[in-house]
């Protein structure tokens, strides 16, 4: 009994651990400013896919010329992805349509991105939007932005 007990108990304390934990990196990552919740979709095939699969839900965040893309459900401290803003190119935008509109967040404009030929989505609120196409548009001089 007394051993069921303590076993229980270590399993509650690493739980309690583990939630602090991960609220401690989302404030980490939000500390330096300039955060905005993002889904992505990665190497996203020519035509279009709307089954809703693939979709990650993560927060992105801007520094200095690349945005830090962190999955949410991770304890990584290190961001998933880094995208560079003179290779990041628009193709275009749409709205969520079938199976995605379950998987993404209620306001998501979906942007469909190319990163170095890869193909990608992005998929965040309207604000969120325009912050991301401001930020691309303000390029220092010289660097090539194809905005769509």
């Amino acid at each position: 009994m007394v051993l069921a007990l303590t076993v229980c108990g270590l399993v509650v304390a690493l739980v309690v651990v583990g939630l602090f934990v991960f609220g401690l990196r989302r404030r980490l990552i939000q500390r330096s400013g300039g955060t905005f919740d993002c889904s992505l979709r990665w190497d996203v095939p020519e035509k279009g896919d709307l089954s809703g699969k693939g979709w990650s839900y993560g927060v992105a965040r801007y520094n200095g010329d690349r945005i830090e893309w962190y999955r949410v459900f991770s304890y990584a401290p290190r961001p998933r992805r880094v995208l560079e803003r003179s290779a990041i190119e628009v193709a275009g935008r749409r709205t969520p349509e079938g199976e995605e509109e379950l998987a993404l967040l209620s306001d998501a404009i979906i942007l469909t991105c190319l990163h170095r030929g890869t193909r990608l989505e992005l998929a965040m609120s309207e604000d969120a939007l325009t912050g991301f196409l401001a930020w691309l548009e303000a390029a220092p001089p010289g660097q090539r932005v194809n905005v769509a």
